[in-house]
């Protein structure tokens, strides 16, 4: 009898809890669907009116405005233009969510109704640039904001506090950077986690897709001035050509991947553009070479810059070039990205949130891939934040399944094409965030 009464009493707890369980994420969809028209008029607002990197001022304030509705502390230019919203709700973890809040100069073609028609003049004060949210970050702040709201209208679940970030200039991987230098982890408190997720044209909008360990590599960004003695091209014995010389190197330098690393260490070497000489018959005196490095680990990040050093020098000397017309090899800092890798153990928590709450066949997995992101500074300080960014599905699957037959690509991000499906890609955003977010602040 005790026995029976016992798997009862723990029949009855386990129904309640599942029963518990349901009614949140009843309330969620339910002040989802109500905030969704208000959700979708903001995202076709920030759409409509993209601002470059480091000029997100108009961006800027209209976050700042939705996170302070939604009971926030704002603080605004911190950092240059980034925004940063505090919910405090008692005792327990400190959790940062993050949103990037840039666009792309790239001409919009999508043919949207809502399609950008912004033209600017950038900060090196080129006229007339086209601006377009092609990354989607317009997505990211309308499911952001959309999880101010739902968090703040669950306080009697989760207990803690919430660091809303909004970050400028993710695009020239410079503004976590910034965000951090002006103190963020000092004037603010300092997270136990930090969540981010990012849009996807992989899989179908209604998913989410995550992975442990690296998610995003490093980058950097190196020029090279390959130099020599110009001429006649009729008389190339009487100069030192740096076009020959630099074909050369560009050879070389795919030999660092291939026979230079383990096949077990991911790396790329691309050269992305080459520009010499102005007319047939003139040799120059000069080449430019424009490079982007790619790996995960350290050790390899140092191997690949040494190694381009090393072989341009080594091509000169082997093309009779004296000391002081060695080639010039720059690695431009201020566009160089650290490797994002997002911590197993909350990786894997994140991961069984999205699962009970979307359902385990709308949560796939993903590969490491080798694009960049600055998400991953938030984890580099001293205070070794954990931290998790996971994809967002963001086109519909009949589009997907569709490229997949007839073989013709979809529109990537950073395309002029790129077009997200707000419905169902802002509520299953927001959905996602708040589950991740109850999941680790949640009341025991």
């Amino acid at each position: 009898m005790k026995s029976r009464a016992l798997l009862l009493s723990l029949f009855l707890v386990s129904g309640a809890l599942l029963s518990a369980a349901d009614s949140v994420r009843d309330a969620v969809a339910n002040k989802l669907a109500a905030d969704y028209p208000a959700l979708e008029k903001f995202y076709v607002d920030l759409h409509q009116h993209p601002e470059l990197s480091l000029m997100e001022e108009k961006t800027a304030a209209k976050v700042a405005a939705e996170l302070r509705a939604a009971g926030c502390e704002v603080t605004e230019k911190f950092g240059g233009t980034g925004v940063v919203g505090v919910l405090r709700n008692g005792p327990g973890p400190t959790l940062l969510i993050r949103t990037d809040m840039d666009a792309l100069p790239v001409k919009e073609e999508t043919g949207l109704p809502y399609a950008s028609t912004v033209r600017v003049t950038d900060l090196s004060g080129h006229a007339d640039v086209p601006v377009m949210h092609a990354c989607g970050h317009d997505i990211h702040m309308t499911v952001f904001t959309g999880t101010a709201r739902m968090l703040a209208a669950l306080k009697d679940k989760w207990s803690g506090t919430l660091v809303f970030v909004g970050q400028p200039a993710e695009e020239r991987v410079v503004g976590a950077r910034a965000m951090l230098s002006a103190g963020l982890y000092r004037q603010f408190p300092k997270p136990d986690f930090a969540i981010a997720l990012h849009d996807e044209t992989e899989i179908p909008a209604g998913t989410v897709g995550t992975i442990e360990g690296y998610s995003h590599a490093n980058v950097d960004t190196v020029n090279i001035t390959v130099r020599g003695v110009g001429g006649h091209g009729a008389k190339p014995y009487l100069g030192k050509d740096p076009i020959v010389l630099a074909a050369r190197i560009v050879v070389a330098l795919q030999t660092i991947v291939s026979r230079e690393l383990r096949a077990t260490d991911p790396a790329v070497v691309t050269v992305g553009y080459i520009q010499g000489g102005l007319k047939n018959n003139i040799i120059p005196d000069e080449v430019k070479l424009g490079l982007t490095l790619r790996s995960y680990s350290d050790e390899v990040r140092a191997h690949l810059v040494s190694s381009v050093r090393r072989i341009c020098r080594g091509e000169a000397i082997a093309a009779g070039l004296p000391d002081e017309l060695m080639p010039e090899v720059e690695v431009n800092a201020a566009e160089g990205a650290t490797a994002l890798y997002n911590n197993p153990a909350l990786t894997h928590r994140v991961r069984s949130a999205l699962e009970r709450w979307l359902g385990a066949d709308n949560v796939k997995t993903f590969e490491p891939a080798m694009v960049s992101e600055d998400f991953g500074e938030y984890g580099l300080t001293a205070e070794h934040v954990p931290l998790c960014m996971f994809r967002l599905g963001a086109l519909s699957a009949e589009r997907i399944t569709e490229s997949a037959r007839t073989g013709a690509p979809l529109p990537s991000l950073h395309s002029g094409k790129f077009a997200p499906l707000p419905e169902p890609t802002i509520k299953t955003g927001v959905t996602a965030l708040t589950a991740t977010a109850l999941e680790l602040l949640g009341k025991k």
